[in-house]
């Protein structure tokens, strides 16, 4: 089926009549190649050259091209040749092309046969663009440019696209107000949750944890309750320091050392003999549980001043009394290192030539605190402190 393309009315016809040349050989398909090769451009020559002058013995060598690639299209120029028997147009006519026309046809330049246009169409190739007038100073004329082909033409001979692919944009779909309410409300259960445990972990580490201002009462309640625990220790501190200075002055009240009326004698018994004491014999008579006993003794010690002087109810399972006394350093050393070599034997605690007390020694007492003990009542106690007093 071939289809011819109606003419336009009012067209000239062109002047030669002759048939046609026969149609090229069909030629395999070549490969298309986009975009198509750039058409060259107009030399000056072209340009200025009348069509007047263009030669006639040229024809257009449609058979000679090369096969396997696409062939250019060619511009349409004045200088290319004509068939035999065609002259070159005259103004206003168009320029034959295609089936025998002096240009081919975009079909025939990519080796297929022209079923569209008619070889009396008009072209549509390049334009020249008219140089400007040239004026005084008109510069040297450059060489043409070519203009390509106009939207519609171009889109005719294009090779259809489809459609582009693009990224398609997803609308967010809109949240109920129910449920965003109902996540705000869990995001502030979430936070408060979060600020109990950062709170509670503070509190274990013994740190004040507060990451909102504290309002001005509670500064100011917090400032008072400051000022009353200084307060409260300085007065408890003062305290204290009252009530050392009092132990320490009753203490040294206490310390001052009793002189006594009647010093107090203290020998190693050497001997314990029935009876009584011979006369000129170094030794005392007391009262023994088998009766009078004569008890020789060694060479002691005197006390004259005692550190502390009391009386005091016996620890031990008996209930008399006791008379305990503090010496002084000078007397504890003393009597440290008399009871130090009389361990395992009796010391005899003598007041005026009367026998107080018979004592065994069990260790050395180097701490100079002694306790007299014999008195089975608290009034004998005393008056034994008031025999060491004299008062």
């Amino acid at each position: 089926m071939r289809v011819v393309p109606r003419r336009n009315k009012g067209r000239r016809q062109a002047e030669d009549t002759a048939p046609p040349p026969p149609p090229p050989a069909a030629t395999p398909d070549r490969p298309l190649t986009w975009p198509p090769p750039p058409t060259p451009l107009l030399s000056p020559s072209e340009q200025s050259a009348p069509p007047e002058q263009a030669p006639t013995d040229a024809a257009p060598e449609q058979g000679a091209r090369p096969e396997g690639a696409t062939a250019p299209m060619p511009s349409v120029s004045p200088e290319r040749g004509l068939p035999p028997g065609r002259g070159a147009p005259g103004h206003g006519e168009p320029v034959p092309f295609g089936r025998g026309g002096a240009v081919p046809s975009p079909a025939e330049a990519l080796g297929q046969d022209d079923l569209g246009r008619a070889p009396t169409e008009p072209v549509p190739g390049p334009t020249l663009i008219p140089e400007p007038e040239a004026g005084p100073k008109a510069q040297p004329p450059g060489p043409a440019r070519a203009v390509g082909f106009s939207l519609h033409e171009r889109a005719e001979t294009e090779p259809v696209r489809g459609p582009e692919r693009t990224t398609a944009l997803l609308q967010t779909p809109e949240v109920p107000e129910a449920d965003r309410r109902r996540r705000a409300r869990a995001e502030q259960r979430r936070r408060a949750a979060a600020e109990t445990k950062r709170s509670r972990a503070a509190r274990r580490q013994g740190l004040e944890y507060r990451e909102r201002p504290v309002p001005e009462p509670v500064r100011a309640a917090d400032q008072h309750r400051s000022a009353l625990v200084i307060m409260v220790l300085t007065l408890g501190l003062l305290i204290a320091a009252v009530a050392v200075t009092g132990g320490m002055i009753a203490s040294s009240m206490r310390t001052q050392p009793v002189t006594l009326a009647a010093p107090l004698h203290v020998y190693p018994v050497t001997q314990a003999t029935p009876g009584q004491c011979p006369a000129g014999t170094p030794g005392i008579t007391g009262q023994a549980a088998t009766g009078v006993t004569c008890y020789r003794l060694a060479q002691g010690i005197a006390i004259h001043k005692v550190a502390d002087l009391r009386v005091q109810k016996s620890r031990g399972t008996s209930s008399g009394y006791d008379v305990a006394l503090t010496l002084r350093p000078v007397d504890r050393h003393a009597f440290a290192r008399l009871t130090g070599a009389t361990v395992g034997r009796d010391l005899a605690f003598v007041v005026r030539d009367r026998l107080v007390t018979l004592p065994r020694v069990d260790m050395p007492i180097r701490d100079g605190k002694v306790v007299v003990t014999g008195s089975p009542t608290r009034a004998a106690a005393k008056t034994l402190v008031r025999e060491l007093k004299g008062r």
